[in-house]
C-alpha cells in the first residue's frame, strides 16, 4: 500500500498512530505529498481528485480517502482492536472521533484565517474560532475520567492528535491550564510510542 503523507498534517498522524498500534507500518509506502488548499497537487490527484492528504492506495490500484474512512478499514485488515464492535463502547469510541476531527476543523480554519492579510482577516470568525475550541476544552475536560477507563481505541487517538495539534499550532492558548484532567490522560496518551514516533514537526 502507498500512503500520501506530510509530518505535520493531524489527519495523517491519526493514520499513521493506527498503523504502528496494528503492527501494519511495514505495510505501507510513505508518499510525502504537500496538499495546499490554493495549490491543487497533481501527484495527489493521480490518487484523489480532491488533492487532499491522507490518501491511501491499496495494492489493488484503488484509494482511500479520509483519515476516519482509511482508519476503520486499517482497523478490519489487522483484524480489529481499535474500532469497538457494538453496543456503548462503539457510539463512545465514534463519538470522540468525530469530536477530535470536529475540533482539528475548528482550528484549521482558525490558522488558514489568523494567516490571512490585514485586512482580509475576519476577527469575528477567529472569535468564534476561540469560543468553540475553549468550549470543546471544558466538554473535554469533563470527560477526563471517562477517556481515562476506557479502553484504548480510535477515540483515544483521534483526540490525542487533536490535543497534539493544538500544542503544534496553537501553544499560545496554553490549553492545560484549563484542562489539567484532559493534560494528565494526555500525557500518558502521548507517552506511548505511535505518539512519540509521529510527533509533527516544522520540516521533514
Amino acid at each position: 500500500m502507498k500512503l500520501h503523507w506530510s509530518p505535520k498534517s493531524p489527519y495523517v498522524r491519526k493514520v499513521m498512530v493506527c498503523l504502528q498500534e496494528l503492527g501494519l507500518d511495514d505495510r505501507v509506502e510513505r508518499v510525502r505529498s504537500v496538499a495546499a488548499m490554493l495549490r491543487p497537487n497533481p501527484q495527489i490527484m493521480r490518487d484523489n481528485p480532491l488533492s487532499k492528504i491522507p490518501t491511501l492506495v491499496l495494492d489493488d490500484g484503488s484509494a482511500l480517502f479520509d483519515s476516519a474512512v482509511i482508519c476503520e478499514y486499517l482497523d478490519a485488515l489487522a483484524g480489529g482492536g481499535l474500532f469497538p464492535a457494538r453496543g456503548e463502547e462503539k457510539w463512545r469510541a465514534l463519538r470522540w472521533h468525530a469530536f477530535a476531527d470536529g475540533l482539528l476543523d475548528v482550528l484549521i480554519l482558525w490558522r488558514n484565517e489568523a494567516d490571512r492579510g490585514d485586512g482580509q482577516r475576519s476577527d469575528a470568525l477567529i472569535d468564534a474560532f476561540r469560543i468553540k475550541t475553549e468550549a470543546a476544552l471544558r466538554q473535554l475536560e469533563s470527560e477526563a475520567r471517562a477517556l481515562e477507563s476506557a479502553p484504548f481505541g480510535i477515540g483515544h487517538i483521534g483526540l490525542g492528535c487533536a490535543l497534539g495539534y493544538m500544542d503544534f499550532r496553537f501553544a499560545f492558548l496554553q490549553w492545560r491550564e484549563r484542562a489539567p484532567q484532559l493534560a494528565a490522560w494526555h500525557a500518558r496518551i502521548a507517552a506511548r510510542p505511535s505518539f512519540r514516533s509521529t510527533e509533527p514537526v516544522l520540516e521533514g
